[in-house]
C-alpha cells in the first residue's frame, strides 16, 4: 500500500470538560462513523480527561508533562475532527486552551467541526473555530454536523431517534475530510509544509 493510500490518523477532539456534558453522546455516535470507514484510524482527546493546561504559556515541568500525553496525539494526527458544544455563542475555554498550546502539530491538516447545543446547534461556535484553525494553517473542510437541541436528538441509550440526516451529514463531512487528509500528506510528502 502507497503512504498516500494508507489510512488517515485520525484524531477526535473533545472539546468539552463540564459536568454533566453532553459530549461523551455524541462522541461515541461519532466513533461508530470513524470506525467504520477503511480511509480512517481514530484516535482521542478529551480534555475532560487530559490534565488541566495552565492558562499562562510558559513551560514547566508540570506542563510538559500534562502536554506528553497530548502532543504525540496531536503530532501524529493526518487529519481532526473536533467535537464542541456552543457555550455563549462560541467554543470552551478548555478547548481554546489546548489548541493554543500547540502550533505545528495543526498546520496543513484538515480540521472536520461537530458541533452541537441549542437552537443554533453550535453553529457559531464552528465559525469562530474556523477562524482560529486558519491563524493556525490548518484547513475546516467545508461541511460539518451540527446537532439542534442535541439531548432531544437521543434516546436515553444514546442512540439517534432519527439518524438518517447526522449520518448523511457525517458522511459528507468525512469524505471531505479524508479528500483533504490524503491531498496534504501528499503534498507534505513532496514539499515539506512552509519550506
Amino acid at each position: 500500500m502507497k503512504t498516500t493510500d494508507a489510512p488517515l490518523r485520525t484524531t477526535l477532539v473533545i472539546g468539552s470538560n463540564r459536568h454533566g456534558r453532553f459530549a461523551p453522546v455524541i462522541a461515541d455516535w461519532l466513533l461508530d462513523r470513524l470506525r467504520a470507514r477503511t480511509d480512517l484510524t481514530p484516535q482521542v482527546v478529551d480534555v475532560a480527561t487530559t490534565p488541566d493546561l495552565p492558562t499562562t504559556f510558559a513551560r514547566s515541568p508540570e506542563t510538559d508533562t500534562a502536554l506528553a500525553s497530548i502532543t504525540p496525539k496531536l503530532a501524529s494526527a493526518d487529519a481532526f475532527v473536533v467535537l464542541t458544544p456552543e457555550y455563549n455563542h462560541s467554543f470552551p475555554a478548555a478547548l481554546k486552551n489546548l489548541i493554543d498550546w500547540h502550533y505545528t502539530e495543526w498546520q496543513a491538516k484538515p480540521v472536520a467541526l461537530v458541533t452541537y447545543g441549542g437552537l443554533a446547534g453550535g453553529l457559531r461556535a464552528a465559525e469562530h473555530l474556523r477562524q482560529v484553525f486558519a491563524e493556525l494553517h490548518a484547513v475546516t473542510v467545508r461541511d460539518t454536523v451540527s446537532f439542534h437541541h442535541a439531548g432531544a436528538a437521543f434516546d436515553d441509550e444514546g442512540h439517534l431517534k432519527d439518524p438518517t440526516a447526522p449520518d448523511a451529514a457525517a458522511k459528507v463531512m468525512l469524505d471531505q475530510l479524508t479528500w483533504w487528509g490524503r491531498a496534504l500528506r501528499e503534498a507534505k510528502q513532496q514539499h515539506p509544509y512552509g519550506a
